[in-house]
């Protein structure tokens, strides 16, 4: 089986679905705003600070597009979708999850989206903008979605394991 790549927007549970995913099938676990971190040394919000919306976007969309993994779970950032040539390479190295939410169930998570590292562009300037601008992107590049409103954690897990395929 190859890679499982998760992609949704902020809050939506890549990281922590992709942990327990990669524990149950037995599969590694990267974590691509990790990746981002390490690479310009400083945290996502900082990088979006000194680099603006649009370096940071170059950057994720690098790092993403230079990936290699088999057998992993990659959980992205909400806005590797803004990147093509990093989409289609993780879409050749595995299968494209989307991880998705209600707009509102989006804002109920997301407390203070400057200070978690949310990429803003041109002129969006809510969730609610941001959520209407990404999800034509999610849907565009998903292989599978799985819808996950209102759905408990443990519950979201089966499904995104099930819609990816994996037998374990």
């Amino acid at each position: 089986m190859k890679n499982i790549v998760l992609i949704g927007m902020p809050s939506s549970g890549k990281t922590s679905i992709g942990l327990l995913l990669a524990k149950r099938c037995g599969y590694g676990f990267i974590d691509s705003d990790l990746l981002i971190q390490n690479d310009q040394k400083a945290l996502l919000c900082d990088i979006i600070a000194r680099e603006g919306a649009e370096g940071f976007i170059a950057i994720e969309e690098r790092i993403n597009a230079e990936l290699w993994a088999q057998r992993c779970i990659i959980a992205t950032g909400g806005s590797v979708v803004y990147g093509d040539r990093a989409m289609r390479h993780l879409k050749e190295i595995g299968k494209v999850v989307y991880l998705k939410l209600d707009a509102g169930e989006v804002c109920r998570r997301i407390k203070n989206f400057t200070r978690r590292g949310v990429v803003m562009r041109g002129d969006v300037h809510t969730l609610t903008e941001l959520y209407e601008e990404r999800v034509p992107l999610y849907e565009k590049y998903a292989d599978v979605t799985v819808d996950l409103s209102g759905k408990k954690f443990s519950e979201a897990v089966s499904l995104v394991k099930k819609a990816a395929g994996v037998r374990r």
